[in-house]
């Protein structure tokens, strides 16, 4: 499969593209955006991006820098998903969150869309040198899994975290 998509930072120009993606998920009756740092619960655009830039060089969220990235098609600019990268783990993001949050737009599911957008959040995180990154995925969301899997994600544990089942893998950049 070639791969289809790139994957840019949010900015100003992107705002109509970024709040049409975040209203797919309400449509769909989704509530979160996994990767999106936030956006289901931003009430204003240039609030949410100043946070989104601000973390990933100067402030801290959740005491760690994170990029946030969306993957567009190159086909019609459409984006397709939305990862946030986090630069260094928590022990509270080694029990729930891991490295990379990622999700996929709920029309464009189930079309090998999350293993090529997590192949390049992965080539990010070997440009930021970090070694090996964790992913964790709730036991029972079978694609996030086998798209960590399709990665080279090796289980190495399971845990329970706020009353739900959630397995942990880890994939070597190195």
């Amino acid at each position: 499969m070639t791969n289809e998509l790139i994957i840019i930072r949010p900015s100003y120009e992107l705002k109509e593209a970024i709040w049409e993606y975040r209203q797919e998920y309400f449509d769909f009756g989704e509530t979160q955006i996994n990767g999106s740092c936030g956006i289901a619960q931003a009430d204003n655009f240039d609030e949410w991006l100043k946070l989104v830039l601000s973390i990933e060089k100067d402030k801290l969220r959740k005491n760690v820098h994170a990029s946030t990235f969306f993957s567009v098609r190159k086909t019609d600019n459409k984006i397709i998903g939305s990862i946030q990268l986090r630069h260094s783990l928590t022990p509270e993001l080694e029990k729930h969150g891991g490295h990379i949050g990622y999700g996929i737009r709920p029309s464009e599911r189930r079309k090998g869309y999350g293993k090529q957008q997590l192949l390049l959040a992965l080539n990010e995180a070997y440009n930021l040198k970090i070694p090996k990154v964790m992913i964790i995925c709730d036991k029972d969301n079978i694609p996030s899994i086998k798209t960590a899997i399709s990665c080279g994600g090796i289980l190495t544990c399971e845990n329970i975290y706020e009353g739900k089942a959630q397995q942990i893998y880890w994939i070597d950049l190195c």
